[in-house]
């Protein structure tokens, strides 16, 4: 089979590329709007992209109708955002937030999850999310038909079960990831290979 990219319209590109990236980490993205209402969604586009000072970055694409998501006006409106990580028992509340509600009503009240205050920046975390990355916004790039998101990291919240010799213990985490379709898995088997530059010359 041969797929010629430059043949697929935006929902056949979409699909293949769930496909094909996968599994996919789940940045739950709370924002808060210009009328104070607190947002959350779910994306699988994303992952940190420096690490001094670290940052991460996420993709939204636009509406069926090419407008902007809550979330990217609400990015744009506070400069900043919050990063909930999603662990198993989330799964249904973070799919409950993707559903497509005005921008008057709040995802995360829908869910029935709770809006926490941050500590550096306006977004709300989802306080029932075990590991929180309050982020400012750094940078909108227009990227195809999607706009990339990158935030600079100034401060996590982490459930102190979840963290051990400086970094998560994610196997207690428990994080679910996005397929294709409307799949999505559960942390399976685990296993270590140690990287050739760091085994020791004999």
């Amino acid at each position: 089979m041969r797929i010629d990219a430059s043949t697929l319209d935006r929902q056949a590109s979409h699909e293949l590329l769930k496909g094909c990236v996968s599994p996919r980490p789940i940045a739950w993205i709370s924002t808060l709007s210009a009328g104070g209402v607190a947002n959350a969604a779910p994306y699988s586009c994303f992952t940190f992209v420096a690490l001094v000072p670290p940052m991460v970055c996420f993709s939204v694409e636009p509406r069926p109708d090419g407008s902007k998501k809550d979330t990217l006006r609400n990015v744009e409106f506070t400069g900043d955002f919050v990063v909930n990580l999603v662990p198993e028992e989330l799964a249904k509340a973070m799919n409950a937030t993707a559903e497509n509600f005005p921008p008057e009503v709040s995802e995360i009240a829908k869910a029935g999850l709770t809006a926490a205050a941050s500590e550096k920046v306006q977004a709300p975390r989802i306080a029932e999310s075990p590991v929180n990355l309050e982020c400012r916004l750094a940078r909108i790039v227009e990227v195809g038909s999607n706009s990339l998101v990158i935030g600079e990291l100034l401060l996590v919240h982490v459930r102190d079960d979840l963290y051990r010799d400086g970094t998560i213990d994610v196997a207690r985490l428990r994080p679910v990831a996005r397929l294709a379709g409307n799949e999505y898995c559960r942390l399976g088997e685990m296993f270590e290979l140690d990287r050739p530059w760091l085994r020791e010359v004999k």
